[in-house]
C-alpha cells in the first residue's frame, strides 16, 4: 500500500503561508472537557483516528466512481500506524480524501455541527456525567488530546498539487498552527508526541491489540511495520531488512458482509462505536440479509442513549449507506421513518446503482420496499426487546419513547406493532415511571368496561391528582396518567386499541353505565333532578364563560370540573399550540357540578346576589386553575376570596 508521506516530514522543509489562528469557542470547551472526562477511556483516541481514516479512504472510493482520476495508480487503499519509541510518537496514516487548507482549517479548527451551543450547555462539570455527553457528541479528531501534548497533520486532497499540502500543528492550548507544504501522495498523516506518561501508546504489542480490539471490522486493512530478520551466512548475525515490511493488523473485512454465525457480541458492539463514535454500548442490534428480487444487507443498532439532539426533527439522520460494499453516503434518511430517527446501522444494497444521490434515492421504487421492510424489523427488534429484558426496555423508553409516540400518526401500516411497544404511568401504580403497556392495561380491566381511559394533564403530579379521576378511582378503574406534550396528539391518532376506544375522562360525556350498579344510577338521576333548579342559576351566572352546566358523573370530593367537549382542544393542547403562534377559535367547556359537596349545598342555600354570584364564580375559578388555565383577572379572584373568608368571620 502506498500511502501520504512515506516518510515523515523533516522539520527543515520548507513552509509557507503559515499563519496562527484560533479555535472556535466550543472546541476549547470541548478539548478541556475531553482531556479531563475521558482519561479512563483515553485508548479510544486510537479507534477515532483509525475510524476517520477508514471514513477518508471511503469517501475517496466513492469520490472517483465519478472521477477515477482521483485515485490515479494509487488504488490500494488503505490505513497505516507507524510508532518511533524514541520520539515517542504514534502515526496514522490513510491514503484516502485528504483536505485542502480551508478543509484542514475547518474541519480541526471549528465544530460545524447543529447544536453545539446546547451540547456544551449540557455540561455539568461532573467527569463521569459529561463523559457520557461526550460520547453522545462524538469525540473524533479531537480525541488525539487525550494522549498527546503536541499534534501534526500534514494532509494533501485527492486530486491536488503536491505543493498545496497543509501542515497542522496544535498544543491545545486555543490555537493553532497552519502552512503550506510539499507532500508527494494524498492523503493524511496524523502524528501524535505523546505526553510524560502515555508512551504505552509507541509500543507495538499495544498498538497491536487496540487494533484488534477496536478496529478489527473496519474494511480496509490496517497495517503495521514487521521488521524482518535474516541471518548472515558469513558472520551467523541476525540484521533487520533495510526495506520495512508492512502486515495488516485487522481483518479487513467489512463486517456486516460476514456471517452471523462467525460474529460475537463484542463485535458487533464495537462495529457500532466505529460508526457512530460512542463509546457506550448499544441496546439492541439485528443483522440481516435479504435475497431474492431485491438483495441487500442491513446491521442496525438501537443506541443506549439519545443524542442530544434528538428533537431536532431536521437534523441529520439515518443510517450508512454503501452499493456493494461501495460506501455511498452518510445519514441516508429514505429508509426508516422520521420516528425511528434514532436508529443507527448500514445498509448494504446489491441492487442500486454506484451513482446513487439523495435525489434518485427518493424516486426509486425499491426504496420504498426497503423502507417498509426496514421499519418492521426495527419494530420487531423492539417488541423483542421488550419481551426479553424489560430493564433494557425501560431504559430505551425512557431515552426514545417520547420520539416513538410520533410513530402512530406518521404510519398508519404499523400503528398496532407501535401501539404495543408504548409505554405509560398510570393509576395502578401511581408512580412516575412510564412503564405500563396497552396490553397491560387490557388485561387488567374491570368486568364491564369498554374503554381504556386516559387523562392528560402538564405533569405527572397534575395528572395523578386530577379530580376528573375521583369516580374512577372510586370504582377502582385504571387510568393512564399522561404528561408528555406529544400524550394528546398520541391519542387522538391511535383511537383504539385492541378494539377498545381510547378515552379522555376530561372530554364529553363519561359513559360509566355499564360498570355501576342500578342503585348507584337511580341515585344520580335523582340528584340531577333534585339539583336542576341551582344548574339553571349557575348556568345563568356564567354563560360568557361555560356552554354548559350539568350535574358531573365523574366527582366524588371535588365541587367542581371543566370538561372540554368530544372534539374541543384540551387546555394543554391549546396553550402548546397557542404558544407556536397559532390562533385558535374560542371554545367554552362544560361546568360539571357535584352536588353532594358542602359549597354547593350552601351556594344552593344562597338568594341571588353578591354572595351566591361570588361563590359560584369562585368555583368556576377553581376548576380553572385546577386545569392549569391562567385566570384572566387575578386580582378579582383575590377579592372575591377575601370577601368570602371575612364574611366568615
Amino acid at each position: 500500500m502506498s500511502t501520504t508521506t512515506d516518510a515523515p516530514v523533516k522539520e527543515t522543509q520548507k513552509e509557507s503561508q503559515k499563519e496562527t489562528l484560533g479555535f472556535q469557542t466550543e472546541v476549547k470547551q470541548l478539548l478541556k472537557l475531553m482531556i479531563h472526562s475521558l482519561y479512563s477511556h483515553k485508548e479510544i483516541f486510537l479507534r477515532e483516528l483509525i475510524s476517520n481514516a477508514s471514513d477518508a479512504c471511503d469517501k475517496l472510493r466513492f469520490e472517483s466512481l465519478a472521477n477515477p482520476a482521483l485515485i490515479g495508480s494509487n488504488s490500494e487503499l488503505g490505513i497505516r500506524i507507524e510508532l518511533d519509541n524514541q520520539a515517542h510518537t504514534i502515526s496514522i496514516i490513510d491514503n484516502g480524501i485528504g483536505m485542502t487548507r480551508q478543509e484542514a482549517v475547518e474541519h480541526l479548527g471549528t465544530i460545524a455541527r447543529s447544536g453545539t451551543a446546547e451540547f456544551m450547555g449540557r455540561m455539568t462539570g461532573d467527569q463521569k456525567k459529561d463523559a457520557q455527553l461526550i460520547g453522545q457528541f462524538g469525540v473524533g479528531f479531537y480525541s488525539s488530546f487525550i494522549v498527546a501534548e503536541r499534534v501534526e497533520v500534514f494532509t494533501r486532497k485527492a486530486g491536488a498539487k503536491p505543493e498545496e499540502g497543509v501542515h497542522w500543528e496544535s498544543r491545545a492550548e486555543g490555537d493553532f498552527n497552519v502552512a503550506s507544504v510539499l507532500l508527494p501522495e494524498r492523503g493524511t498523516r496524523i502524528v501524535l508526541h505523546l505526553k510524560e506518561g502515555e508512551h504505552e501508546f509507541a509500543e507495538d504489542y499495544r498498538v497491536r491489540a487496540l487494533v484488534r480490539r477496536y478496529s478489527d471490522h473496519i474494511a480496509f486493512p490496517v497495517k503495521m511495520k514487521k521488521p524482518e530478520e535474516k541471518t548472515d551466512d558469513k558472520e551467523g548475525e541476525k540484521v533487520v531488512a533495510e526495506v520495512p515490511v508492512y502486515e495488516a493488523v485487522n481483518q479487513a473485512q467489512a463486517l456486516w458482509t460476514r456471517n452471523r454465525s462467525d460474529l460475537n457480541d463484542d463485535e458487533y458492539k464495537e462495529f457500532y462505536k466505529h460508526i457512530t463514535h460512542d463509546y457506550d454500548e448499544p441496546l439492541a442490534w439485528q443483522h440481516n440479509k435479504v435475497e431474492g428480487s431485491k438483495e441487500y444487507t442491513s446491521l442496525l443498532y438501537v443506541p443506549g442513549h439519545a443524542p442530544f439532539d434528538l428533537f431536532q426533527r431536521d437534523g441529520a439522520r439515518g443510517v450508512k449507506l454503501y452499493v456493494r460494499r461501495v460506501f455511498i453516503m452518510d445519514d441516508a434518511e429514505q429508509f426508516l421513518p422520521l420516528y425511528l430517527r434514532f436508529i443507527k446501522g448500514v445498509v448494504d444494497s446489491a441492487d442500486l446503482p454506484l451513482n446513487v444521490s439523495r435525489e434518485l434515492l427518493q424516486q426509486d421504487e425499491s426504496i420504498e420496499a426497503m423502507r417498509t421492510a426496514l421499519t418492521r424489523r426495527v419494530l420487531d427488534m423492539l417488541a423483542k426487546l421488550a419481551k426479553d429484558d424489560s430493564e433494557k426496555y425501560a431504559k430505551f423508553w425512557k431515552e426514545f419513547g417520547s420520539v416513538l409516540k410520533e410513530g402512530p400518526g406518521e404510519d398508519f401500516a404499523n400503528r398496532e406493532r407501535i401501539a404495543k411497544l408504548l409505554r405509560f404511568a398510570s393509576t395502578h401504580t401511581n408512580q412516575p415511571e412510564q412503564n405500563v403497556s396497552l396490553e397491560d392495561y387490557v388485561a387488567r380491566m374491570k368486568s364491564g368496561q369498554e374503554k381504556i381511559y386516559y387523562v392528560v394533564a402538564d405533569s405527572f403530579t397534575a395528572a395523578r391528582t386530577s379530580p376528573h379521576l375521583e369516580v374512577l378511582k372510586q370504582k377502582g378503574i385504571e387510568v393512564l396518567l399522561l404528561s408528555d406534550r406529544i400524550d394528546e396528539w398520541l391519542m387522538d391518532q391511535l383511537r383504539e386499541f385492541g378494539g377498545k376506544q381510547l378515552r379522555n375522562v376530561a372530554k364529553g360525556d363519561l359513559d360509566l353505565a355499564a360498570t355501576e350498579s342500578e342503585d348507584d344510577k337511580k341515585a344520580r338521576e335523582s340528584l340531577a333532578k333534585d339539583s336542576a333548579e341551582l344548574t339553571e342559576r349557575i348556568q345563568k351566572l356564567l354563560s360568557d364563560h361555560v356552554s354548559a352546566v350539568r350535574v358531573t358523573a365523574r366527582l366524588a370530593d371535588s365541587p367542581a370540573v371543566l370538561v372540554a367537549g368530544e372534539y374541543d382542544l384540551s387546555p394543554q393542547l391549546r396553550r402548546m399550540m397557542e404558544a407556536a403562534g397559532q390562533k385558535l377559535p374560542a371554545s367554552k367547556p362544560t361546568l360539571e357540578i357535584n352536588p353532594a359537596h358542602p359549597l354547593l349545598k350552601r351556594l344552593a342555600q344562597l338568594p341571588d346576589g353578591e354572595a351566591f354570584t361570588d361563590l359560584a364564580t369562585l368555583l368556576h375559578e377553581q376548576a380553572m386553575l385546577t386545569d392549569g388555565v391562567q385566570l384572566p383577572e387575578p386580582a378579582a379572584f383575590v377579592q372575591r376570596l377575601n370577601r368570602l373568608l371575612l364574611a366568615q368571620g
